[in-house]
């Protein structure tokens, strides 16, 4: 076993592709599969399976991969010491729903953290993918929520991707809207209220299940629907269309300004917002610190809350 092939088991884990890893790495395809083939024979472990959909990581190499990025990280570290003075380049990757503080709290790890070189990477996605990434260790942190219609769903592919889930915070539900639609000056709104204006809602692609929804009470009928897939859409639809989507209510005012509030749903519900990992891999300190930073942007955002 050598360093460059837990390189290429890596490359192939990020890019799900041979061909696209091996164009990343500036060799063949047959000679990034053979040598793949030989780290799998040596290990006797199959760190991929390959199907006619592509590449996944299998169970088996999940866990590998956890140790192949430690190794290379200390190789890294063990190379700058004796040959430079420069610190290594550091790499970073969290996934989750579309909430405000998860991206307040990426903002202050990158301007706390002062180095000339770094690989970060923020995905806002869809549910599936979040567990998926955190899974195939595409992202040491996912963050989403869970309730009583979808825990049990969202736990079973938890405990199937040997995953954690951490609570945040406890939410009740609130709508968002632009402060000019007619109910922002109402103490709280009611389902009937909501029901002239379009509904805005994160489209979830081939898992679209109600389980993953992004939002509660997904299985309600409503006459108008949107789906968006990112939040910079969702939030021009809410001013232009008057529409609303349904979420925690905690709402980052520095990055979204004050054009959209939030306003308490009146339901019998509770979100439980939270960050999966891993179980098998230990937190990186940049992990430990960015959870710091999410505890501490969601304790002065819910401040705000009406």
């Amino acid at each position: 076993m050598t360093l460059q092939q837990l390189k290429y088991v890596i490359e192939v884990a990020r890019s799900r592709s041979i061909s696209k890893a091996a164009q990343a790495l500036f060799i063949s395809q047959p000679s990034l599969s053979n040598a793949l083939k030989e780290l799998e024979k040596e290990i006797g472990v199959k760190i991929f399976s390959r199907t006619n959909k592509g590449i996944h990581v299998t169970k088996e190499g999940s866990e590998f991969l956890g140790y192949a990025r430690q190794v290379l990280e200390q190789a890294e570290l063990l190379e700058n010491r004796y040959s430079n003075n420069a610190a290594p380049q550091h790499h970073f990757a969290v996934s989750a729903q579309h909430y405000a503080f998860a991206v307040s709290a990426f903002v202050r790890l990158l301007k706390d953290y002062d180095r000339d070189e770094y690989d970060f990477t923020f995905r806002e996605t869809r549910t599936y993918e979040i567990i998926e990434d955190v899974k195939n260790l595409n992202s040491e942190i996912g963050i989403m929520y869970i309730n009583d219609f979808n825990e049990q769903i969202i736990r079973k592919f938890l405990r199937e991707g040997n995953l954690a889930f951490h609570r945040l915070f406890e939410a009740t539900p609130h709508v968002f809207i632009s402060g000019d639609n007619p109910l922002a000056k109402k103490a709280y709104v009611t389902l009937e209220d909501l029901e002239p204006y379009p509904y805005l809602l994160y489209e979830q692609g081939d898992y679209n299940s109600f389980y993953f929804s992004e939002e509660i009470l997904s299985t309600l009928t409503r006459p108008k629907n949107i789906h968006v897939r990112d939040r910079a859409t969702m939030f021009n639809l809410l001013i232009g269309l008057n529409g609303y989507t349904i979420s925690t209510g905690v709402i980052s005012q520095r990055l979204n300004g004050d054009n959209i509030i939030a306003v308490p749903l009146k339901v019998d519900e509770v979100i439980h917002v939270g960050y999966i990992v891993h179980k098998d891999i230990e937190l990186s300190p940049m992990a430990q610190t960015y959870i710091a930073y999410l505890q501490s942007s969601i304790e002065e955002e819910r401040q705000s809350l009406p």
